[in-house]
């Protein structure tokens, strides 16, 4: 008998519903159209129920960058600051974390060309380490990494719009609620419409951020010019009240870290890219290098137009920024904050609804959410789950206690990655990597991983222990759910029917297989065992 989750042996069910013939993984035939027609076999391969390959360079960068900048830069360096202890250091630490950024996107890099499927940490890890450990990055991405982090950015977007409406006080808790709410339900529905549109609205949100830090960096400019840069003369800079320890100079770089996270989001969708090979890396090295210039031109920005002592009282930069220096036109931060944590929503949304997808199509979540629209050929089921979870974390209440359970975790899952990267290469030494960075790189990353790591272990033992136990919850759901196969048939029967039920309601397929977007087997084979990496798991 078959696993409840398993997508090798839905045929059955396929057929009996009606959407499927015997041509359905691209073996013959036309299959069923993403245009609904079946007689135009010379459109037979672009008209596959896929996932279309929509994302060009542009967009590439557009969902690094968007992903990157959130509300963070806008918000809070004020965190940088505290734990370094001065200003030369905290822009140092804002230069280097952008430079580790760089080190573990270029790992991303590799592994993303390498293995050429979308999902991710997951499906390297997955393909890497095996089942066990992938599902269990899986489990607590899905659980609560994703859906908390969705809704974190939610309402940072609702409190600033409605911030004009109530400038004396905090706005109301339930219409922060409803305007979050009612924000995440728009965008689930672009993105259940249309991959162009939700790429499109990646880009004009992108850009708006990328204006919004530029007028911050040109005003600060015109300050320096003006002769206000005595905070960044070298004496005054590295000048410190108090000698800051070891354990605070990781606090402060892993502040930084935690604003550059989202570089690796692009990995998650690489199926997507066109010309992944080529696009993918090359997205890479203009987007990271980019933020961290931005980032730190925009911090030397603040320094030059405020105090140390202003930046670190107040609980939104930016809006500081604006209120001292752009009068009438101070508005415009706010709205800069909104715009931005608006395109994180959209980005965030992506990305996790195909980390979903992907985990469903390697057997380890429900089958019915590897399906995609059958015209639309957008991942609905995948997109509804994630929607659903943040609107759950959004009706529960607190969640940045769960933002610091999850930080651990996703710094986890970073060098949990990195380190397969070593190890498959000692593994499959000899199959096909169109990109194979210098043995230092990931070295590197792990000793600077390792470091934060061992600092966030010793100052926060509890908030890293619910961390890995919120993750090793996984551990009796996989067995139950994934590794037992001979469950009672009524069990069987069961999601047998929910997914017939899914199916019906969202117009959702399996996704075929396009033969014109397989490599040539020489390209990816293993020279060793003469199998393909990318299929092996499937």
């Amino acid at each position: 008998m078959r696993s409840p989750f398993s997508l090798h042996e839905y045929g059955a069910e396929r057929t009996a519903l009606g959407l499927d013939g015997p041509d359905m993984d691209g073996q013959n035939g036309s299959g069923i159209m993403c245009s609904g027609t079946q007689d135009r076999k010379q459109n037979a391969h672009s008209d596959r129920v896929t996932l279309k390959k929509e994302i060009g360079l542009l967009s590439a960068c557009t969902i690094i960058i968007g992903n990157i900048i959130g509300s963070g830069i806008f918000i809070s360096p004020k965190g940088v600051l505290e734990h370094s202890g001065s200003v030369g250091l905290a822009l140092v630490v804002w230069v280097l974390g952008g430079c580790v950024a760089v080190l573990g996107s270029l790992c991303y890099a590799e592994l993303g060309v390498t293995i050429p499927k979308s999902g991710g940490d997951y499906s390297y890890v997955t393909e890497i380490f095996g089942g066990l450990t992938g599902f269990l990055l899986l489990w607590s991405a899905v659980l609560i990494m994703y859906p908390t982090t969705l809704a974190v950015i939610a309402l940072t977007f609702s409190s600033y719009v409605l911030q004009p409406v109530f400038p004396n006080c905090a706005p109301p808790y339930m219409a922060t609620r409803l305007l979050s709410a009612t924000c995440l339900l728009l965008l689930t529905w672009v993105n259940c419409s249309s991959v162009r549109m939700a790429t499109r609205i990646q880009d004009v949100f992108t850009v708006g951020k990328l204006l919004a830090l530029g007028l911050i960096i040109v005003v600060g400019l015109v300050q320096i010019f003006n002769g206000n840069f005595e905070a960044l003369t070298p004496h005054v800079a590295f000048s410190q009240n108090r000698t800051p320890s070891v354990g605070q100079i990781a606090l402060a770089f892993l502040q930084a870290s935690f604003a550059f996270s989202g570089w690796n989001f692009l990995n998650y969708v690489t199926e997507e890219v066109v010309e992944p090979r080529r696009n993918l890396p090359r997205a890479i090295y203009i987007s990271i290098p980019l933020v961290t210039f931005v980032y730190t031109l925009t911090n030397i920005a603040y320094f030059s137009s405020m105090l140390p002592e202003e930046l670190l009282s107040s609980n939104a930069v930016a809006v500081t920024f604006g209120e001292k220096l752009l009068g009438a036109f101070s508005i415009i931060m706010p709205i800069s904050v909104a715009l931005s944590t608006f395109g994180g929503i959209n980005g965030y949304l992506f990305t996790s609804s195909r980390l979903c997808f992907s985990g469903a199509r390697e057997g380890h979540l429900p089958s019915l959410l590897a399906m995609i629209h059958f015209k639309n050929c957008t991942p609905i089921p995948a997109l509804l789950v994630c929607c659903t979870a943040t609107l759950f974390i959004l009706c529960i209440g607190e969640t940045h206690n769960l933002i610091n359970y999850v930080s651990f975790i996703n710094y986890l899952s970073y060098g949990v990655t990195i380190t397969g990267l070593l190890y498959y290469r000692r593994r499959k030494p000899n199959i096909y990597r169109p990109i194979k960075v210098n043995l230092l790189v990931p070295v590197s990353y792990l000793l600077f991983w390792a470091l934060l790591l061992g600092f966030s272990l010793y100052s926060e033992p509890v908030v890293c222990g619910v961390g890995l136990v919120i993750m090793l919850t996984g551990v009796p759901v996989y067995f139950l759910g994934v590794y037992w196969k001979e469950k009672p048939k009524c069990i069987y029967d069961f999601i047998a029917c929910a997914t017939s039920v899914g199916q019906k309601l969202c117009y959702v397929v399996f996704p075929q297989i396009d033969p014109t977007e397989i490599d040539h087997p020489s390209e990816w084979t293993d020279q060793s065992s003469g199998r393909s990496s990318f299929f092996a798991n499937l």
